[in-house]
């Protein structure tokens, strides 16, 4: 009488349930990089058929009009991500603050770069009088634009 060997169970990963969570991971991550916006407040900026890059991190100042006294259609002016808007005085005062901080013995020509967001329905008066007080204060402002399709 032959008596065979019995063959042995390998050991198996099943592997079935790793897609589904790799499409889980996956959506999650695309959903939370899409929620992480820096520019949280929207506005529609100017458009423009060149574009440039600031190299430092800038101070980022946005300009539009108030949304809570439309009738008067004053200016809120938001500085980085902060949601409460300051009015111009308190801003000259913030931005002096910065410039202090920013600026560098060493080099002087080292300048605090603030990027402008103006909402592209603000009057060039408004645009100007922001400038203005970046003039004043020897920080260079750079106004911000969105990239024209051709």
């Amino acid at each position: 009488m032959k008596l065979g060997r019995r063959k042995r169970e390998e050991a198996e990963v099943e592997s079935s349930s790793l897609n589904d969570i790799m499409f889980f991971l996956l959506l999650f991550f695309l959903i939370a990089s899409t929620l992480a916006n820096p520019n949280v407040i929207k506005i529609m900026l100017p458009q423009a058929k060149t574009v440039s890059t600031v190299q430092t991190k800038p101070f980022v100042l946005t300009v539009k009009f108030d949304e809570k006294d439309l009738t008067k259609a004053t200016v809120a002016y938001f500085i980085d991500n902060e949601k409460t808007p300051v009015n111009l005085e308190e801003l000259k005062k913030r931005l002096t603050e910065r410039r202090d901080k920013f600026f560098d013995a060493k080099n002087p020509d080292n300048r605090l770069n603030v990027v402008l967001r103006l909402d592209k329905s603000l009057t060039i008066q408004q645009m100007v009088d922001v400038m203005e007080i970046g003039a004043n204060l020897g920080i260079r402002m750079v106004l911000a634009t969105d990239k024209t399709r051709q």
